[in-house]
């Protein structure tokens, strides 16, 4: 094979990934046309519908990633091999083990990123079903005058960001924060199911973190804020962290931080438990701002 034809084959794997990409580019333009209801049309956020667009994105893009993964190993060592022609004859049986070396990297390299891509899909929808199932379990209040609200959008500093859900009732507005983990191998003296919060950090079976305390937390604030910038008025907003899937127990604390930690079946418990400190009024105009915020998903 000369020079020509490496080139004319390299042509050929560029120009069938430039054709898979115009491909999907061209059948998600044409899902937009002919919808059955204007544009203007703006439905409510559900639970997870961050993670869920991440999702729909990853999986949208999976085939151009598989085509991209497997066709750039072979681009570099044809690119490879094509140098390796033009080079002394003493000199080729190098180039041809370069090119073989360079092939071998850019694989490993490329299986690498893919393999990347698909875990991020995978921990998307873990965090996408998490998020649904504290969504269940609070629209089960919805019946006992509590307004949920869910991935609320939200920016601060020019950071955006979401809130998973928002809960508005009797007893105050709670921002959840949820958290879906995977479990995993156990300390002696640990149970695999079951996670301990000391009042300040999350004592988990593998070792101790404050993973989305803090997250909970400046979302509470964030929240308090706008409701008094936009209400003229101080509304208390309690930060929840809730671990879907997990066996929660509190241990004995002093001084305990403002988050408190729950799985999703004792949300149901604890949101209502509380004193009343907000009228029929109030949870209204709350929830009539916080709708405004919601309703934003178009086709």
């Amino acid at each position: 094979m000369n020079a020509r034809t490496y080139l004319l084959l390299f042509g050929f794997v560029a120009g069938f990934i430039a054709s898979m990409a115009v491909m999907l580019w061209w059948q998600k333009r044409q899902r937009k046309t002919r919808r059955p209801f204007g544009d203007d049309i703006r439905l409510l956020r559900t639970a997870g519908e961050s993670q869920l667009r991440h999702v729909l994105k990853l999986d949208e893009d999976a085939i151009l990633w598989m085509v991209m993964a497997g066709s750039v190993p072979v681009v570099f060592a044809l690119l490879g091999i094509m140098a390796t022609t033009q080079l002394p004859p003493t000199l080729q049986w190098a180039g041809v083990a370069f090119s073989a070396v360079l092939f071998v990297v850019t694989f490993i390299l490329s299986a690498g990123w893919f393999a990347g891509k698909t875990t991020e899909s995978h921990n998307r929808y873990l965090g996408y079903f998490g998020e649904r199932m504290v969504g269940e379990h609070l629209d089960a209040l919805k019946g006992q005058g509590w307004r949920i609200f869910h991935d609320v959008p939200g920016a601060d500093e020019g950071l955006k960001f979401n809130l998973d859900h928002i809960a508005v009732g009797p007893t105050g507005v709670f921002v959840i924060e949820t958290k879906t983990r995977r479990k995993g191998r156990a300390r002696p003296g640990f149970e695999a199911h079951k996670v301990y919060f000391d009042g300040h950090s999350l004592v988990w079976p593998w070792g101790e973190d404050n993973h989305g305390l803090e997250q909970a937390e400046h979302n509470a604030l964030w929240l308090a804020r706008l409701l008094q910038a936009e209400l003229r008025e101080t509304v208390p907003v309690t930060p929840f962290l809730t671990l879907p899937g997990w066996s929660v127990e509190m241990k004995p604390a002093q001084d305990p931080r403002a988050c408190r930690v729950t799985n999703p079946q004792g949300l149901d418990k604890f949101l209502p438990g509380g004193a009343v400190v907000l009228n029929p009024a109030q949870i209204t105009a709350i929830a009539v701002k916080l709708e405004a915020l919601c309703r934003d998903v178009a086709y």
